[in-house]
């Protein structure tokens, strides 16, 4: 009886050994995964600041072109003129 007790509890040891270092690889796990998410938030900041700084050059180029192409029609249609 007493060697089935033993045995039991050395099952119950090596089960919480084991849950044990399933907990530790858990939370190592999710430190480096924190760790992950926090440098992803990081540039995904940057790519949003490069994204409107890219649409507020694009929307600069557009009116630039704009007035060219104004300026443009304004000559011939002053050169048609003469």
């Amino acid at each position: 009886m007493i060697a089935e007790y033993m045995k039991r509890v050395d099952e119950l040891e090596n089960s919480l050994s084991i849950a044990m270092e399933n907990v530790d690889k858990y939370q190592r796990d999710s430190v480096n995964l924190r760790k992950k998410i926090r440098e992803a938030e990081g540039e995904n900041e940057k790519l949003k600041a490069e994204l409107a700084r890219a649409k507020e050059d694009h929307q600069y180029d557009n009116l630039v072109h704009a007035n060219e192409l104004k300026s443009m029609k304004s000559k011939k249609h002053r050169m048609n003129q003469k």
